[in-house]
Formats: C-alpha cells, structure tokens, sequence
C-alpha cells in the first residue's frame, strides 16, 4: 500500500502488536523479580543467623575458658539474645599470668531483623530443650532460627536453616 505523504507513525496494528509484546514481556519479569527478592532475603536471613550463632560460640568460648563467670546451669551458653548484645566482663591477665583489669566485651553491636517475619523476634532453643521443640526453655540460649514457616527456593523451612 502507498502512503500519503506528510503521513507518518504506526498504525492501529503495528501499535497493537507492540504493546503485546511489552506486555508479555513485563509480566514475565515479574516472577523473577519475586524470586530475586526471596533470594536476597534467603541470603540475609544467612547472614543474620551466622553472626548470633558465631557471638553464641564466642560467649561460649570464654565461659569455657573461664574468662567470665556464668551461671552453671546455662551450660556456659548466653540467657538471653539481650546478653550478646549487652556483653560480659571478662578478667584480663598481664605477661606473668596475674589477674589484670576487667574489660566489657560485646558480641552483636544489636540483634539482626529477620528478614522472613519482618521482626526482631526469633525463636531460641535452650541446651537443655529437645531439639524439635518450639518451646524455648528460657534456661540459656544454644541455638536460634527464624519463626517463618515458608519454604525456601530449595525446598527446605527457613526454620530448619
């Protein structure tokens, strides 16, 4: 077909077509951004759980070692989440092994946000709880983990993370 001249653009078709195939286009980068967000928060709630399970440790670690004192129920594991952040004092020793001044070490500047539940509260699990208990035994803390029941991109709970 010839056209006029001075006309110029699409027609109603080409117009049509094209916006189809934006449109199919957009709507299946949509799952990808949703998977690429799940996949952001899988990697934070990662991050969030190897920082308190290392401050864990670490408390741990001088309780063992006698650095600071402890209750000897808690099996040497921090009460609270609270403490980690709070810290302890622990007994410095000069070069000959004598007892020096106290120093205040903290674990966690603060305790992380769950990225799964939005929030700050997570589920604990005492030493002395059975390990597939959801009842947290308020004796120490042994381990944490996410409150989320989803399931992760692998097919696994966040909460068995």
């Amino acid at each position: 077909m010839l056209r006029k001249h001075g006309s110029s653009g699409f027609t109603i078709a080409e117009m049509i077509i094209t916006l189809s195939l934006l449109a199919i286009l957009a709507l299946s980068a949509l799952p990808l951004s949703k998977i690429a967000v799940k996949r952001e928060n899988e990697i934070e709630l990662q991050r969030a759980l190897r920082l308190m399970r290392e401050a864990i440790d670490a408390y741990k670690k001088l309780a063992d070692e006698k650095k600071t004192e402890v209750d000897e129920d808690t099996e040497g594991y921090p009460p609270t989440l609270e403490a980690l952040v709070k810290g302890v004092e622990v007994q410095d020793k000069d070069a000959k092994g004598q007892a020096g001044r106290k120093k205040m070490v903290k674990f966690l500047r603060r305790i992380p946000k769950d990225p799964m539940t939005n929030s700050f509260d997570w589920g604990l699990r005492s030493y002395q709880d059975d390990p597939d208990s959801d009842i947290w035994g308020e004796e120490n803390v042994y381990d944490v983990y996410t409150k989320s029941q989803a399931l992760a991109l692998d097919g696994t709970r966040y909460r068995d993370w």
